[in-house]
């Protein structure tokens, strides 16, 4: 492995670096700097903070809309390739195999979608 195989990527990385930095230093530079009392307080529904935000408790909803959006992630993720390459794997004679392992792979996410079910974490109140 040679320098020159890396620098194409090399010289990719370097110029996002000094994009990144130009666009900061426009920003920085042309942008509206007109601080005032309301602008610089924390954001929070317009009210002032109550408390420390690491003392606060999280309902479990909030971890359960995380539960359902790695689920239907993954599942796209993961599915839509696989059927784009159904036809492919059936050809070669691993169709039964490649099914058997999705269907365990669907089968694992429903466990979780029943999890999730079973929480409330479905109910919109």
């Amino acid at each position: 492995m040679l320098i020159s195989d890396y620098l194409p990527l090399i010289l990719l990385a370097l110029m996002a670096l000094v994009v990144v930095t130009v666009i900061i230093g426009l920003a920085t530079f042309f942008g509206p700097s007109n601080p005032t009392p309301e602008k610089l307080m924390p954001y929070e529904s317009g009210s002032d903070p109550i408390g420390e935000p690491h003392q606060m408790r999280f309902s479990i909803k909030f971890y359960l809309v995380a539960i359902s959006f790695i689920l239907f992630d993954l599942e796209a993720i993961f599915v839509i390739p696989w059927a784009m390459s159904w036809r492919d794997s059936v050809a070669m004679g691993h169709g039964l195999y490649s099914f058997a392992v999705m269907a365990i792979f669907l089968a694992i996410l429903t466990i979780g979608l029943v999890y999730e079910w079973s929480q409330g974490g479905l109910e919109w109140d």
